[in-house]
């Protein structure tokens, strides 16, 4: 129903929209209220707006009721519930007003307050919006102390991905010009809470200045606000935030999307049942660390910490690479469609959002053109080094934050900046990233102290201008991280299962020649090539190809001039050098040199660094070089255009990465996978399922079986990172044991020992230690010696069940 104005009625100076869903008790006060303001006020025309948005009470009664009344009274509305964006962008559709005020049916903000939102509009603004978080705001009546700190940080996002400046974009008052308040309103396609961060969005596109303004506010209970309304406004925001996007930036998105795919094509069509063979354990290892962290997450458990694997002592995960700050919010993806479709995700998306991090980086400050930013962005994030932990780490390929923080120290660089804003930011980048992946972080400082060092030398006057700011800045940044990475540190340095160092070996290091080399997975590269250079194929973390170091050193020598160029290649070569280890070989030769990492090498963190990865930060580097010369190339004279571009040609086209070597997923027995274990395995009682061999880092399928079960039973051994000896030594794995050794030892030999009877008696100790409800020995290589050396172990052969056989062991009171 809607009451129309009376037949040739002017246009009205002022229009009021009340939005009301269910508000039969409030909204005839408000009428009466507003009504009276304005019969009071300085306006001579005007009217109410009243929108029922499909209420199931006598909200659209009242209304009309009103309407009966007063001829400036009009009501519209609907049959269902369609939010509060709807019944907003439907009330302002009807309105005439010079001016157009919106406000809640509670009228928490009086409607005297207008007269100061009006004083801003005459003072020139196009809209002013009243506010609870400016000075000079009185709250009289406070919300739950929980929905407003809900409040506050919604304001606080909204802010950074929304409409920067504006502290409170929900308060229900806000007065608009009325033309610009219905193109706004017309232009909006959210139903919900949003509805106002997306029109003080349109007014800020379309250059319209908003006043905020401080104004009298009082909670009333019977708010519509529910606790399911949050995470909507979230993914409202998100839609809000994605509509303005432009389409070039749609374009190069898609594009970094396309490029992750297709590196990862060979999971997609089945991610639970194809496994990268070139990952070696570790799919089955992250999987697990998907998985546990949403058992825990889930169920309220400590996400820290684990004896699912490694029984009965457990497992730091703090102390390894889980991945909170994914694995966390990931948790509901994982206990809906499993481990594997979450890591092939975070994978895939966090490779494209990695790329476009950088491509922003480098568009905000070296100011190059889309096209150079694209080539510098996909180099940065799918160099050679990057395809190859992409086989196996997520941690070192889901590096969007490494952009973000990097522009936020440079922030802090730049005179008369928001010192404390930007640091407070760049502490909560900081923060977040050590729950993503600590030792990128550190690579990532040392980078950025390369950096740093080398255009301070070249650029005196600049260092001079911004140690001050950039040292408060910094503080402030570590005052606001620290308290909120504190006590995990601790944890994962000294809470249950922790370790000080891991260490690697010799040959940790890069060859000088891997530097010059093409990986594996890139288009020029072989395995054969390639291998005899690198630790393992997942630590190919050099390998950019001779053409793009000459290409480098061509871009240095041409933009000479420039003091980025300076300090990107001191960054490059520095971080290559350092990258050599503690020792290297000489190419060619048998003579072995003290390398540059040696005075690092047994510091405090840099202890576990493995030495070549220093090496990705070269990526980062060569990409800006890269899009700086592609940009330069813009202007430059035809021939010279084309022979530039072919040289970057020659030097990208032989690193372009391969799709990753996929294969199917060696089968769960039957015995796990239908469940047939749960006869055998006492859980109640704290009984283990001891997979034969135990899981180690060179044979995890025992994590697999896990997570098929959907952790339901716990394991000795595994693959991880943990203590070992007195001085809490970190080794890969659990501590061995006797019988772990053997059972490894005759999987891999296929020999079956001369057993003595301690070899039993020790083997008993194990299996009490490890509270064995049942041994488990799956076909594999060395079945038939394995199967032997238990049969003599425990005076008995195991039956045949699902595909396995399986020795079932007498019940033990747990300890």
């Amino acid at each position: 129903m809607t009451v129309q104005h009376p037949a040739g009625s002017c246009p009205a100076e002022l229009s009021v929209v009340v939005p009301a869903y269910n508000e039969e008790r409030r909204l005839g006060p408000t009428l009466d209220a507003i009504r009276r303001q304005l019969a009071d006020g300085p306006w001579e025309r005007w009217e109410i707006v009243v929108v029922d948005d499909g209420s199931d009470d006598a909200t659209r009664a009242v209304a009309e009721e009103a309407a009966a009344a007063e001829a400036r009274v009009q009501v519209v509305g609907y049959d269902r519930n369609r939010g509060k964006g709807h019944a907003l962008r439907h009330g302002v559709a009807a309105t005439r007003g010079r001016r157009v005020l919106v406000t809640d049916a509670d009228l928490a903000t009086p409607i005297e307050e207008l007269e100061h939102l009006e004083k801003e509009l005459a003072g020139g603004h196009a809209a002013a919006v009243g506010s609870r978080a400016r000075p000079g705001a009185t709250i009289e009546t406070h919300q739950h102390r929980l929905r407003e700190l809900l409040g506050r940080g919604g304001n606080f996002l909204i802010r950074a991905v929304a409409v920067p400046g504006i502290r409170d974009t929900q308060c229900g008052f806000k007065l608009f010009d009325g033309e610009h308040a219905r193109a706004a309103f017309a232009a909006s396609r959210t139903d919900g809470w949003a509805i106002d961060v997306e029109v003080l969005r349109y007014f800020r596109e379309h250059a319209l200045t908003v006043a905020e303004v401080p104004v009298r506010w009082a909670h009333q209970e019977g708010s519509k606000v529910r606790a399911l309304d949050y995470p909507r406004v979230l993914g409202e925001l998100a839609l809000i935030r994605a509509r303005a996007v432009p389409p070039a930036r749609l374009a190069v998105l898609a594009f970094f999307l396309l490029a992750a795919f297709l590196l990862h094509q060979g999971r997609w069509p089945d991610p639970s049942s194809r496994y990268l063979p070139d990952s070696l354990q570790d799919q089955n290892q992250w999987e697990w660390f998907f998985a546990v962290t949403a058992e825990h997450v889930l169920q309220l458990r400590n996400p820290l910490f684990s004896d699912l694997q490694g029984f009965p002592d457990g497992v730091n995960l703090m102390a390894n690479t889980v991945m909170l700050g994914l694995s966390v919010p990931f948790a509901p993806v994982t206990a809906a469609f499993g481990p594997a479709v979450s890591l092939a995700l975070v994978m895939t998306l966090g490779l494209a959002a990695t790329g476009l991090a950088w491509y922003w980086l480098i568009r905000r400050w070296l100011g190059v053109g889309r096209a150079a930013a694209v080539v510098g962005g996909g180099l940065a994030a799918f160099a050679p080094p990057m395809v190859s932990h992409a086989n196996a780490h997520p941690n070192f390929v889901v590096l969007f934050m490494i952009p973000l923080i990097v522009d936020r120290a440079l922030r802090l660089c730049v005179p008369g900046g928001r010192v404390v804003r930007d640091g407070v930011v760049l502490g909560l980048f900081a923060a977040y990233q050590v729950f993503l992946g600590e030792e990128p972080l550190l690579l990532a400082v040392i980078g950025m102290l390369l950096f740093a060092g080398a255009y301070a030398v070249v650029r005196r006057d600049v260092a001079r201008a911004v140690w001050r700011p950039l040292g408060k800045g910094l503080a402030i940044g570590a005052g606001v991280a620290l308290p909120l990475v504190a006590f995990p540190l601790y944890w994962q340095f000294f809470g249950p299962r922790s370790y000080h160092s891991v260490l690697h070996g010799d040959g940790a290091g890069n060859s000088p020649l891997a530097l010059l080399s093409f990986a594996e997975r890139s288009l020029a590269g072989s395995r054969e090539m390639s291998e005899p250079l690198a630790l393992n194929i997942t630590e190919q973390n050099a390998f950019y190809g001779w053409p793009l170091v000459a290409l480098a050193l061509a871009i240095t020598i041409g933009l000479w001039e420039r003091a980025a160029v300076r300090a990107l290649a001191f960054t490059a070569v520095a971080a290559a050098f350092l990258s050599l280890g503690a020792e290297f070989r000489v190419p060619l030769t048998d003579v072995v040199l003290p390398g540059p990492w040696r005075p690092l090498a047994h510091q405090p963190l840099f202890e576990s660094v493995i030495e070549s990865r220093v090496a990705m930060v070269c990526a980062p580097a060569l990409g800006l070089l890269v899009a700086l010369a592609v940009d330069r190339l813009r202007i430059a004279r035809p021939a010279r255009r084309a022979l530039g571009l072919a040289a970057v040609a020659a030097a990208l086209v032989p690193l372009v990465p391969m799709p990753l070597h996929t294969v199917e997923r060696v089968p769960v027995p039957p015995f796990i996978a239908d469940g047939t274990w749960k006869r055998y395995v006492d859980t109640a009682r704290g009984e283990s399922l001891v997979p034969v061999p135990l899981p180690d880092p060179a044979n995890a399928e025992g994590l697999h079986w896990q997570t098929t079960a959907d952790l339901g039973f716990k394991v000795p051994g595994g693959y991880f990172n943990g203590p070992w000896g007195e001085d809490r030594t970190g080794i890969y794995g659990a501590a061995p044991r006797h019988t772990s050794n053997l059972l490894r030892d005759v999987r891999y030999s296929g020999r079956v020992p001369r057993l003595s009877e301690e070899w039993r008696r020790q083997a008993a100790a194990d299996l009490e230690y490890w509270n064995a409800g049942a041994l488990v020995l799956a076909p594999q290589p060395g079945a038939p010696a394995l199967r032997e050396t238990l049969r003599q172990l425990l005076g008995r052969d195991g039956e045949r069940v699902g595909g396995v056989m399986v020795w079932d062991l007498p019940a033990r009171d747990a300890e």
